[in-house]
C-alpha cells in the first residue's frame, strides 16, 4: 500500500461583483511537494455565473479560468511564470488578488494519489450536490 502523501489545495473562486464578495466556485489547484504534482482542474457553471452577474463575459471568465491548468503544467506555453519551479508556481496561483477569479485560503490534507484527491474535491466543493454537468 503506497504511503500517504501531503498536499495543499485551494478553491478557485468566481467573484463577478467584487464589492459584493458573492462568488462561485469554478475549480480547485492541487500541489503534492512529494510527489512533485502540480495541477489544477475548473468546470464553470455558467447559469449559476449569470445568476449572479447576467452582465458577465463568460467567455472572457472562462479564458482566464482555462489558463489556470496550463499555469500548473508550466513549460514555455504557460509564459514566464509557467518557468517557474511547481511551489513558485502554486504559490503564484493561490497569491490573494482582489479580481474576479481568487482563491479562498489554502487548506491541507493526505492522499494516496493526488490525482484522485484533485477529483474528489472538485466533486465534492465545485460541481452542483446532484454530481452532475455543469450547465453551459
Amino acid at each position: 500500500m503506497p504511503a500517504h502523501s501531503s498536499f495543499d489545495y485551494a478553491i478557485v473562486r468566481v467573484v463577478p461583483r467584487v464589492e459584493r464578495e458573492e462568488f462561485i466556485n469554478a475549480g480547485v489547484i492541487l500541489y503534492c511537494l512529494t510527489r512533485r504534482f502540480l495541477d489544477a482542474r475548473v468546470e464553470l457553471d455558467e447559469r449559476r455565473l449569470l445568476a449572479l452577474a447576467p452582465d458577465i463575459d463568460v467567455e472572457l471568465i472562462r479564458g482566464h479560468l482555462e489558463a489556470i491548468p496550463r499555469l500548473c503544467a508550466g513549460g514555455k506555453a504557460a509564459g514566464p511564470i509557467g518557468q517557474l519551479p511547481q511551489k513558485e508556481r502554486f504559490h503564484w496561483l493561490v497569491a490573494p488578488r482582489s479580481t474576479m477569479l481568487q482563491t479562498g485560503p489554502v487548506h491541507s490534507g493526505l492522499c494516496q494519489e493526488p490525482a484522485k484527491a484533485l477529483e474528489h474535491l472538485m466533486q465534492r466543493m465545485v460541481r452542483p450536490p446532484s454530481g452532475g454537468e455543469p450547465h453551459r
